[in-house]
């Protein structure tokens, strides 16, 4: 799978409007560092090609497209769903293209990321998806939850959702909760930070937690 070379802006407008979600390097053939990032995308586009479609398009020859699109040096790579601009990369920084083309590249499927989250939410009996860790918990919602689930002496294990933005956000579609903390017994959502404090003023906690 190769990167298409955009050769009209009719060609443009229906490349970035396809079904799969269009990686597009705004190049030009002076410029060194352009060089870098295509060869990265032809590597990309090596694994990927079945989730994204790659195009290269010459800055200075389509003055229009590039100044609707701020284009103010090259390499700049714009990602588009649909026809609509949803991330971009300015400059030459290979590591951050091949971060937001594998999120993008693993989104478009939708089942496979499903998978995962139930993975993830059976990864332990008692597991919590959270804003930090265990050790080093990074919102007062989250800390206040860790200080109950100490309290119980009940083996968990944590997810840190900051690192993972595809699970911080699919999460809330998988489990239809719009927030953090969520706290899973056993792969099923038990709630968030209000219902733990409940089932502690019932004392129903443990029970709940064992499942």
């Amino acid at each position: 799978m190769s990167i298409a070379s955009v050769k009209s802006e009719d060609e443009y407008n229906t490349l970035i409007n396809a079904e799969k979600t269009t990686v597009v390097l705004f190049t030009a053939d002076w410029a060194e560092q352009c060089k870098h990032v295509q060869d990265a995308l032809e590597e990309l586009a090596k694994f990927l090609g079945n989730k994204l479609q790659f195009v290269s398009i010459a800055a200075e020859n389509f003055p229009e497209i590039s100044m609707k699109h701020q284009i103010e040096a090259v390499p700049t790579i714009i990602f588009f769903t649909k026809g609509t601009a949803v991330d971009r990369v300015d400059g030459v920084n290979v590591a951050e293209i091949t971060a937001k083309c594998k999120k993008l590249g693993g989104s478009v499927a939708g089942e496979s990321l499903e998978e995962r989250l139930k993975a993830l939410t059976n990864k332990a009996d008692l597991m919590v998806f959270m804003k930090g860790d265990r050790n080093a918990p990074r919102c007062g919602f989250s800390r206040q939850l860790i200080e109950i689930l100490n309290a119980t002496s009940l083996p968990y294990e944590t997810f840190d959702i900051l690192n993972d933005e595809e699970v911080r956000q699919g999460l809330k579609t998988y489990s239809d909760w719009p927030t953090y903390p969520q706290v899973y017994v056993k792969g099923e959502l038990i709630g968030g930070l209000d219902i733990i404090k409940e089932l502690k003023a019932n004392n129903e906690l443990e029970i709940a937690l064992k499942g």
